[in-house]
């Protein structure tokens, strides 16, 4: 896997710091997580065109969602781990098992976003809730072409 590439999927995804500390112990992970972090949130505001109002309501929301998307995020790291760790010795019990966790864990995205929805709708018009909801996906869409292109099929 390119490293720098999946530390800044992983990150994107909402991993908090002690995940790169594992992956890399360094003082300077902790700035460059935070970095990472910082311009997604960068990248959603220019994107988002809200007003001052709007964003006073929208990025207490936004922070709150972010970090119940680490929470999905350390999930999906951690299943990734266990997917490396058996893919020299996997079994069909192995492979329904990871493939039972991913899908729990892609149910759990699903119920996050229509959790976080009509939160968000109370923030800003529908149109700025969809827009929000498209840069996600399209940040996802990035993140999960790299973590495809970096990760083996099961033997």
């Amino acid at each position: 896997m390119r490293p720098i590439v999946l530390l800044t999927a992983l990150l994107s995804l909402g991993l908090g710091t002690s995940v790169v500390a594992q992956q890399q112990p360094s003082a300077n992970m902790k700035i460059v997580a935070e970095k990472i972090r910082a311009d997604k949130k960068l990248l959603v505001a220019d994107n988002m065109g809200l007003t001052e109002a709007e964003a006073a309501k929208f990025w207490p929301v936004y922070d709150a969602y972010q970090a119940s998307l680490g929470t999905i995020a350390q999930r999906n790291l951690a299943l990734i781990k266990s997917y490396a760790a058996s893919y020299n010795t996997m079994t069909d019990a192995t492979a329904d098992k990871l493939l039972t966790d991913m899908l729990a864990i892609e149910q759990d995205r699903v119920a996050l976003m229509n959790s976080y929805r009509p939160k968000f709708a109370a923030t800003v018009p529908a149109m700025k809730v969809a827009r929000y909801y498209q840069i996600e996906n399209k940040i996802r869409a990035v993140i999960n072409y790299e973590l495809a292109d970096a990760i083996p099929l099961v033997p």
